[in-house]
């Protein structure tokens, strides 16, 4: 047992010395920032314009989700949408006292919620600004495959597998 905990010391030791000449080194160093490489193509301090959506769409009903907690894509065009500290345009339709006439979908009764789930009489300042979230569709290729299957369709697939059986 004793040799064991020499060995735990000695690795320990050994461990606190490499450690050290280590950030020795690495603090000898001046790192830059362009040094970093980055995904973006330019340094990591910059700020580059997006390029604007090229096939933003009008869409009769609702988009599908990609993935369960994604917020629900938007299926008309926004562009010129006006959301900022005064306006909101997306409210003259999805407030929930402006449905009625609008028959547009009232947002999430979750936007009228503080953090400490209390119900406000109007959207939450920290759920006012729709476009951080919801976003235009966009008739673009995906990037990558998606495989989600929404839990409806696993039930609904489940269910016909079990009928089929019997």
């Amino acid at each position: 047992m004793k040799t064991v905990k020499q060995n735990v010391v000695k690795m320990a030791a050994l461990l606190a010395l490499t450690s050290s000449a280590f950030l020795a080194t690495a603090a000898d160093k001046v790192i830059h920032e362009d040094d970093f490489a980055t995904l973006r193509g330019t340094a990591i301090t910059s700020e580059p314009t997006p390029p604007p959506l090229k096939n933003e769409v009008d869409h009769k009903g609702t988009f599908g989700r990609a993935f369960p907690t994604q917020a629900p894509v938007v299926p008309h065009k926004v562009r010129k949408y006006q959301v900022n500290l005064k306006v909101n345009q997306c409210l003259s339709c999805h407030d929930r006292s402006r449905i009625k006439e609008s028959k547009a979908p009232m947002v999430s009764v979750t936007h009228y919620m503080t953090r400490e789930n209390h119900f406000l009489a109007q959207v939450s300042p920290r759920r006012y600004f729709c476009t951080q979230c919801h976003v235009a569709q966009d008739e673009a290729k995906p990037l990558v495959p998606n495989v989600f299957i929404d839990v409806d369709k696993l039930l609904e697939a489940a269910e016909a597998k079990k009928s089929a059986e019997h």
